[in-house]
C-alpha cells in the first residue's frame, strides 16, 4: 500500500493528472506566504512509488509574482504543458497579482512565465482570482474554473491560453457559485454528467471539506448535493481542496487531497493524500473514507 500521505513534506492543494501513463501531482508547497515562492512536483508510475521534481518553477521565472505561489493546475495541450497558479494573494483591483500561467516542454519543466503579466488579475464577480481549475469539455473547449471569497467563476480560454472568449449570450465571467461554495473548484465528467466539486469550510481548520453537485453542462445549474469528503477524529482533519483521476478500471476513480495530521494545529502543516472515490447505482458519489494506509499499485497506461 502507498500509505497517507504519499510523499513527504508539507504540500497543500493537490492537482493530479494522467501524463503518458504516470500520475504527476503538482501541489503546494505549504509555508508561510513569504516563503511560499516556488512548486515541486511529483510523478508516479503506479501511485505508490513517486519521484520528486523540485522547484519546477519560482518567483524568479514570473516577475510579478512576490509571494503566495500556490494552486498550480496542470494542462498539456498541442506537445506543451501550461503550469496555472495563483500568486500574491491579492485583495483588490488595485494589487498586483492573482492567476497566471507558464509553459514547458516537459511536465516537470523548466517553467516559464506565458504572458509576463497575470491572466486573471481583478475581482469579477465578487470571486479573488486564485484556485483555478481548467477544465476541457466534451468538444475540446476549454474552460477555467476559480475563485475565492465563496464566488466562483467559469470563463472559455482562447485556444493558446493568453486570455477569454466570450460566452455565448454575451459576457466573459459567468458565475456558477453553488450553495456552501468557498474555493478550490473541480469538474470532471461521468456517465454524461458533469460534477463539480469545491471546497468548504476554513483552509486552517478541522471543519475544511468537499462537497459536490451535478448539472447537465458546465454552466450548470448547480444544486449542492452534500459532503463527500471531511476529516475523521481517528485518522485526520482538514480534509480538502482536492482532484480526482481515474484508474485503469471500468469505473475506478481516486481523490487527491490534503489533510491535517490529528492534533496538529500549525496551519500550513498539510499533507497529500490519495483514497480511492466510489458512486452509488444513482450516480451519487459516496462519502469518502480517508485512510492511513492509502492505495495499492496501480499502473494508469
Amino acid at each position: 500500500m502507498a500509505g497517507n500521505p504519499v510523499f513527504p513534506g508539507w504540500y497543500a492543494d493537490p492537482e493530479a493528472v494522467v501524463i503518458g501513463g504516470d500520475c504527476w501531482i503538482y501541489p503546494t508547497y505549504s509555508a508561510a506566504y513569504g516563503e511560499q515562492v516556488f512548486l515541486d512536483a511529483f510523478s508516479s508510475p503506479d501511485l505508490v512509488t513517486w519521484t520528486k521534481h523540485p522547484k519546477i518553477i519560482d518567483t524568479s521565472a514570473v516577475k510579478w509574482a512576490k509571494r503566495a505561489m500556490w494552486a498550480p493546475c496542470m494542462v498539456e495541450k498541442g506537445g506543451k504543458f501550461y503550469l496555472f497558479f495563483s500568486a500574491n494573494d491579492i485583495q483588490n483591483d488595485r494589487q498586483e497579482g492573482g492567476i497566471g500561467v507558464a509553459v514547458a516542454d516537459r511536465p516537470q519543466g523548466p517553467f516559464k512565465d506565458h504572458l509576463g503579466k497575470p491572466l486573471i488579475d481583478r475581482f469579477h464577480n465578487g470571486a479573488q482570482p486564485i484556485d483555478q481549475f481548467v477544465f476541457k469539455d466534451k468538444d475540446g473547449a476549454y474552460y477555467m474554473i476559480y475563485g475565492g471569497w465563496r464566488h466562483c467563476n467559469i470563463a472559455r480560454m482562447k485556444d493558446d491560453f493568453t486570455g477569454f472568449q466570450a460566452m455565448p449570450g454575451g459576457g466573459v465571467f459567468k458565475e456558477i457559485t453553488p450553495e456552501g461554495y468557498v474555493e478550490g473548484p473541480f469538474m470532471f465528467i461521468r456517465g454524461g454528467k458533469y460534477y463539480f466539486m469545491w471546497s468548504e469550510g476554513g483552509w486552517t481548520g478541522p471543519d475544511y471539506s468537499v462537497a459536490y453537485a451535478v448539472a447537465d453542462s458546465p454552466m450548470g445549474p448547480f444544486k449542492r448535493v452534500g459532503k463527500i469528503l471531511q476529516q475523521d477524529p481517528k485518522v485526520a482533519t482538514g480534509a480538502g481542496h482536492h482532484s480526482v483521476i481515474r484508474g485503469p478500471g471500468a469505473d475506478e476513480w481516486f481523490i487527491v487531497y490534503h489533510r491535517r495530521p490529528l492534533g496538529d494545529r500549525e496551519g500550513n502543516h498539510r499533507e497529500v493524500c490519495i483514497d480511492r472515490m466510489e458512486f452509488d447505482e444513482s450516480g451519487g458519489i459516496k462519502p469518502v473514507v480517508i485512510t492511513r494506509e492509502g492505495t495499492g499499485p496501480r499502473k494508469l497506461r
